[in-house]
């Protein structure tokens, strides 16, 4: 055989194992990607709403959204409670306040009752149903909030707390706050 001709022979070989090994790669992962609902930017968080997506799968279609609504109304919770302590602690870490944990303490309380008040009026901004192959239904919901909303809450909420008002400056608050929301916006971007 001349070396020309076997050299053509061992690449044709070596391109038909090559193949066969790729096809038995894809028998293993016999994968199917799937596409999640409410993916795109207007559907994550940003400088001005708080967003998020959550499923919940149930053979009755009314409890499935019921456990999407939970399950996104939990995730907007934590949240907006992890923003609100990253600024509290900013917060009383930039001011002199004759009790920084206690005033800590008391304005995530707070903080926290405003979250429930708000997680209760929130807008929705996407729903997609799936009936699955065992007639269960899949049940996708995407909500937000003005992060205004939280903004006047938390200062309603100070307002009324004669205690807490001594040791609040609201402009350096907001201030703190919405540097937090700008650097919250560009992860969300980056994601």
């Amino acid at each position: 055989m001349k070396p020309k001709t076997l050299l053509i022979t061992i690449i044709i070989f070596s391109l038909l194992f090559a193949c066969k090994s790729i096809k038995d790669i894809s028998k293993v992962n016999d994968s199917t990607a799937i596409e999640v609902p409410f993916t795109g930017k207007e559907y994550q968080s940003d400088k001005d709403y708080f967003r998020a997506k959550q499923s919940g799968k149930s053979p009755d279609l009314s409890t499935a959204k019921k456990i999407a609504l939970q399950n996104a109304k939990s995730e907007l919770a934590g949240s907006i409670n992890i923003l609100i302590k990253v600024v509290t602690d900013q917060y009383t870490n930039q001011r002199t306040i004759s009790d920084k944990q206690e005033f800590a303490n008391k304005f995530e309380e707070d903080a926290r009752s405003v979250v429930v008040q708000e997680i209760n009026d929130v807008k929705i901004i996407g729903e997609k149903v799936f009936k699955e192959p065992d007639n269960a239904y899949t049940y996708w919901i995407a909500i937000e909030t003005p992060k205004e909303n939280i903004q006047n809450k938390l200062d309603k909420t100070i307002s009324s707390d004669e205690k807490l008002q001594l040791d609040f400056d609201k402009q350096q608050f907001m201030k703190i706050f919405n540097e937090e929301m700008e650097k919250f916006d560009k992860t969300q971007q980056i994601q």
